[in-house]
């Protein structure tokens, strides 16, 4: 008898300068690098872990945001915080993971 709650979000890509054109089929990857609003996560390993981080980062206008964006000094700051949360991650990270990190940062 659980209530569970979806929300979607259609979001028209941008290329160029502004002006919303389609994608022409190209896909996300090949697009991130044109749009300043999306953030490709570089590490193959806790990518869930470092998207949260880098978002924190976002958010709190952290010094660290452009390396952490870049791929750099994130290391040692995930690893922490999957420590803190007693989270793993090493099969990959799917609802129940996304749950436990939004309780430890309620």
């Amino acid at each position: 008898m659980d209530k569970l709650v979806l929300e979607g979000h259609s979001v028209k890509m941008t290329v160029g300068f502004g002006n919303s054109i389609t994608t022409k089929g190209r896909p996300l990857a090949n697009l991130a690098h044109l749009e300043r609003s999306i953030v490709r996560v570089k590490s193959e390993n806790n990518c869930l872990a470092h998207a949260l981080i880098i978002a924190i980062a976002k958010i709190m206008y952290g010094p660290n945001y452009r390396s952490y964006s870049d791929g750099r000094k994130i290391g040692p700051v995930d690893q922490s915080l999957l420590e803190l949360t007693s989270i793993n991650v090493d099969r990959g990270g799917c609802l129940r993971e996304i749950n436990k990190f939004q309780e430890y940062f309620k």
